[in-house]
């Protein structure tokens, strides 16, 4: 079976309620969907200046819903919003088809891409937290049979516990438990990230809108600044990256950084995948600098970057200096690379773009870095090859007294060569 046959058709509806970005957001919800395996059937908008309570849509759209669903022989509809459990049973009662709205959408795509430990334990309790509010009784039965609660386990419950609660507490045991594993996680982590800052290793972070060329950017600085075998993987496709990668740069001047490649951000961002995003971007909110990494070929490249400082501030990023990359200009009638103060337009195919950008990079990460006159004496040999292959050495002499060096190096690491300093 060829890949176009395994796609699963759906439709996507949404309701207008006076969105200036309507246009946009359901655009993104198509491209959502077919990330997850999907192909968009058709679309179905409501413009209105209400949601219904009970079913999202107003009764003759739910009607002709479920008329197109019918026609068209499709069996899931994707809604633009996140809704409440009573909707999603109102609109499958109505419909007779599978209802899945925004939030459940983007879910099943992290579940679908999570690849280390840490990413599966995330997206997990993202659903279970989403899962929740949303137990009813018709899906005791279902759960109960997931978890194997049935049978015997009926035996362990608490006199008059019914099968909902016992769902519900399994789920809350589960929560808990995975929430304690992520926090014995996190301390690793923050260990391995207090032993590169011990080595005085600058670092920063791509962050921006899920596809807008921040893996792509990545490889082409390893291709010629670092490790090619350890690329990381490209895909034009929303949310291609979700486990954040860090690899190592070193300049042809000895400069060196880490640099991490984040999962990409989204417009409505389930509340469900804040905490989650919060831990795959501990090294954001770490770093030296972010580069934020734009779109600049897409005409609402504004509420994507918008998008990406409003979920900076949701999930806790502290205030860290930035500095914008408009990427993918070739797509446009721009000229690149052009540079104006802290942004960038430019093609991370280009040479000479990815020459702009490292130019960039350096004078952010670099600027407290100060340059010294040092004599090295002979004796002290292992000096003299330490700075060669940690600091950035532009002119070395040998006189009688030793090795006279003038070298380029961070502040903080002067106070270790002060010895051989001279005035």
């Amino acid at each position: 079976m060829n890949e176009e046959q395994a796609l699963t058709p759906v439709i996507t509806a949404g309701l207008n309620i006076k969105d200036d970005h309507f246009d946009y957001s359901m655009a993104e919800l198509n491209n959502l969907a077919t990330a997850n395996q999907m192909t968009v059937v058709e679309s179905l908008v409501q413009k209105t200046d209400h949601r219904d309570a009970a079913t999202y849509f107003g009764k003759g759209k739910v009607e002709e819903l479920a008329t197109i669903l019918a026609d068209d022989g499709v069996e899931t509809v994707i809604i633009n919003d996140e809704l409440s459990p009573s909707q999603i049973r109102n609109l499958e009662k109505r419909t007779k088809a599978k209802i899945i709205d925004r939030t459940g959408l983007i879910l099943e795509i992290f579940a679908n891409r999570a690849r280390t430990h840490e990413a599966r334990l995330q997206v997990e309790l993202a659903k279970l937290q989403y899962q929740l509010p949303r137990l009813h009784t018709s899906a005791s039965q279902r759960l109960d049979q997931q978890t194997g609660a049935g049978g015997g386990g009926f035996t362990s419950r608490g006199a008059g516990e019914s099968q909902y609660e016992l769902n519900r507490r399994v789920i809350q045991n589960r929560i808990s438990h995975i929430k304690h594993e992520l926090k014995q996680i996190k301390k690793s982590d923050q260990t391995q990230r207090k032993q590169r800052d011990a080595n005085q290793i600058p670092t920063i972070a791509l962050v921006g809108y899920t596809n807008a060329g921040k893996s792509t950017i990545m490889n082409q600085l390893l291709a010629r600044f670092g490790d090619q075998d350890k690329q990381v993987m490209v895909k034009n496709m929303l949310f291609a990256t979700l486990d954040t990668s860090v690899r190592r740069l070193v300049f042809k001047d000895h400069k060196q950084l880490l640099i991490s490649d984040t999962v990409g951000f989204v417009s409505k961002l389930p509340h469900q995948l804040v905490s989650a995003f919060r831990s795959t971007l501990a090294e954001a909110a770490s770093a030296d600098l972010l580069v934020q990494v734009v779109d600049f070929s897409d005409s609402d490249r504004q509420l994507m970057m918008d998008t990406t400082q409003s979920t900076l501030e949701e999930i806790g990023v502290p205030e860290i200096p930035m500095v914008t990359i408009m990427n993918k200009a070739d797509l446009t009638d721009s000229r690149y690379p052009f540079r104006e103060g802290q942004n960038l337009i430019m093609a991370a195919n280009d040479e000479k773009s990815i020459d702009a950008l490292v130019e960039l990079i350096k004078e952010n990460v670099f600027k407290n870095y100060v340059t010294k006159e040092l004599l090295v004496p002979f004796s002290d040999g292992q000096v003299v090859s330490e700075l060669n292959e940690r600091a950035t050495v532009l002119n070395t002499a040998y006189v009688d007294a030793g090795t006279q060096l003038t070298v380029e190096l961070p502040a903080s690491e002067v106070g270790r060569f002060e010895t051989y300093i001279q005035d």
